[in-house]
């Protein structure tokens, strides 16, 4: 069968297969600790699943676009509190079905396909932000990250900025969980109006982290956001990863532009999910416990890096621990049979070698558990 040639070219999803390995030692009747994939596994609030269960109509119908107006008047709401911005909820907020949908399709309105424009982003990280532009029909543009794994305004190349369209930014950063400051932020939103391009911060993991709050992009851009969007999920703050839903937020003309873009395509979450939404994003308590049930497994795992004298690199902040190894292929394949999941760094793009990932996913106890098997298997690297 004749295939995009992009899909075909690009092969799996990176940690696709690393998935069919653990399946196959599950189905042999294996016991798995899994710190593979950020999809934690503690229940999502009741409060959460009754709004969605009271939303359910006995007629179902379309969904708009712009979606409730009363998620978009929480969001807003819950921006003002969290980041003390102000939003207009009509224009500078549209939901979309989880954050990773919303980035793969942005470029697709924003991007001349053949004009030679480009879209930036760093690597390590999330492969979205790749694989969106590629069938959008960008030029490729990724930067290599390392050290803090931070993206800055001044490791983009002169030439590179001169052809971007788009710059992606992530913080906290996925997958090293290092944070991006204000005074980074504002610099990458001031080159980037400087050269017309788009500043997108992909804000997902905003409310998990330790110590001070990351902040936002909206908060860089001041009063206007003129050329910049941030991309939010109740993924991880909420335990809603299944549930699908997240939002764009920022500059109200490219908030329009994809609300025309995003009626075509038919993206639009279910109203029923958008009601569960409204009630996670009302309420921030339940964040709160999860971000410290996050930290206490962060400093289980953190103990056991620190006594193998293994560095952690960043690591406050997100979902993820990022632990500089050796081998980072080898080192996953001697845990995986050992029963312990992790991902190799160079599965998130270049830069990522010589890495692993370990998502707080599994339960407390279990994170006790595999302890002893990541001492056992790293002492030697």
């Amino acid at each position: 069968m004749q295939l995009n040639p992009i899909l075909e070219a690009m092969g799996d999803y990176p940690l696709a297969e690393l998935q069919l390995r653990a399946r196959s030692l599950r189905e042999a009747g294996r016991p798995l600790i899994d710190f593979s994939i950020g999809d934690p596994r503690e229940p999502t609030p009741e409060f959460i699943r009754e709004a969605l269960r009271l939303a359910i109509p006995e007629v179902s119908q379309y969904p708009t676009t712009i979606g409730l107006a009363e998620l978009r008047q929480a969001i807003s709401a819950y921006l003002r509190r969290r980041f003390e911005v102000e939003v207009d909820p009509d224009a500078q907020i549209i939901p979309t079905t989880g954050s990773k949908e919303g980035i793969f399709h942005t470029p697709f309105a924003f991007v001349a396909p053949g004009s030679g424009q480009s879209v930036v982003y760093g690597t390590p990280g999330y492969p979205v932000y790749e694989r969106g532009a590629q069938f959008a029909g960008a030029r490729l543009d990724p930067v290599t990250l390392s050290g803090d794994f931070v993206l800055r305004a001044s490791d983009i190349p002169d030439e590179v900025w001169d052809r971007a369209r788009m710059v992606w930014s992530c913080s906290p950063h996925n997958p090293a969980g290092s944070v991006t400051s204000q005074d980074e932020m504002l610099a990458l939103v001031e080159r980037s109006r400087a050269e017309g391009a788009l500043f997108l911060s992909d804000e997902c993991y905003a409310d998990v982290y330790e110590g001070e709050p990351p902040g936002s992009v909206l908060q860089a851009a001041g009063s206007d956001p003129a050329g910049t969007l941030a991309f939010f999920s109740c993924s991880k703050r909420s335990g809603m990863t299944g549930y699908r839903s997240g939002a764009i937020v920022g500059d109200a003309e490219a908030i329009s532009a994809l609300v025309a873009l995003r009626s075509s395509v038919g993206v639009a979450p279910a109203e029923f999910v958008q009601a569960a939404a409204v009630a996670a994003w009302s309420d921030d308590e339940h964040a709160a416990q999860r971000r410290a049930l996050f930290a206490a497994k962060r400093a289980v795992l953190r103990a056991a890096f620190e006594r193998l004298s293994l560095e952690v690199v960043g690591s406050n902040a997100g979902l993820y621990l990022w632990i500089a190894v050796d081998d980072d292929v080898a080192v996953t394949g001697r845990l995986l049979e050992r029963g312990v999941v992790v991902s190799p760094g160079r599965a998130f793009g270049r830069g990522g070698e010589g890495y692993i990932r370990l998502a707080l996913v599994p339960t407390l106890e279990e994170c006790e558990q595999a302890v002893e098997v990541l001492v056992e298997c790293l002492s030697d690297d």
